[in-house]
């Protein structure tokens, strides 16, 4: 039995888009890359207690004083440890990579939400999204755009977009059909439907979504370190590569801490948006 060419036709397929596209991919590339570097120039001309009374507001605005002192006491100890340059790298690439994956998941969540056909196509589309090993995703990034970071991004957004556009779909589709029904017996158009009755409703499922985007974006940056991401994982790779057993600890424990404190901003965030609603 002969096997299927698979590989040869993925092969094929990547060298036609080089061929073809592979100048405007350069161009954007390099565009992509000094976007980058601008905002990481930013943050890093910013002193880090400025930075870390704004993680501080932001969690006391969402939770109280016990998250706001946690944050401060985490992003102190990331300081302490001397990985604030690293933090910043991972934290720019993070967001970037998040909101591209909201600005691209966000409508196709809403259009799969609203038309059964397309959500039908789209789903299995996801369900491979989701299943393919991360670090698959890498080697394409690798081809099209070099190393560095912009690669990391395209690959974190591939690997981080299905969450927001599921969870989006999810929430427009338990909308209750009696008040979509209302509202179109009152003489709503599609556009008012959306945006006064679904979208109100669907909010606190779509903020678990994209709070599940930027934990998968956070986790997948850290991997893209392996094409030159930078950041936090960096330094676990290279403590990786030299067998450094406290090094790797100290990059690691800065993640979990990356982790929990943006998990638990976007968790309060979700969470108020539910009893807002809750109290309408």
């Amino acid at each position: 039995m002969n096997k299927f060419p698979l590989a040869y036709l993925v092969d094929q397929a990547v060298k036609w888009l080089q061929i073809n596209f592979g100048d405007n991919l350069d161009s954007f590339s390099d565009a992509f890359n000094d976007f980058i570097k601008a905002i990481g120039y930013f943050l890093t001309i910013i002193p880090w207690w400025v930075i870390v009374l704004v993680f501080a507001a932001l969690a006391w605005k969402a939770k109280g004083w016990k998250l706001a002192f946690g944050t401060v006491l985490g992003l102190f100890f990331i300081y302490n440890l001397n990985l604030w340059a690293s933090f910043l790298d991972t934290l720019v690439l993070v967001i970037i990579s998040a909101i591209v994956s909201i600005i691209i998941g966000l409508p196709l969540g809403i259009l799969a939400g609203r038309n059964n056909r397309f959500f039908k196509v789209l789903s299995p589309i996801l369900d491979f999204m989701q299943t393919m090993p991360s670090f698959v995703y890498l080697i394409p990034a690798l081809l099209f755009f070099g190393i560095g970071k912009v690669p990391a991004v395209f690959a974190t957004v591939i690997f981080a977009m299905p969450p927001a556009i599921r969870f989006t779909a999810l929430g427009i589709r338990q909308v209750p059909h009696d008040l979509v029904e209302v509202g179109e017996a009152f003489g709503s158009t599609p556009w008012q439907l959306l945006w006064k009755i679904q979208m109100p409703l669907a909010l606190p499922t779509i903020m678990a979504g994209i709070n599940q985007t930027m934990m998968l974006s956070l986790s997948m940056v850290v991997i893209a370190a392996m094409i030159g991401a930078g950041g936090l994982g960096g330094g676990v790779l290279e403590a990786i590569s030299q067998l450094k057993i406290g090094m790797g600890f100290e990059y690691g424990v800065a993640v979990v801490i990356m982790a929990i404190i943006l998990d638990r901003l976007f968790q309060a965030l979700g969470g108020s948006l539910r009893s807002n609603e809750n109290n309408k």
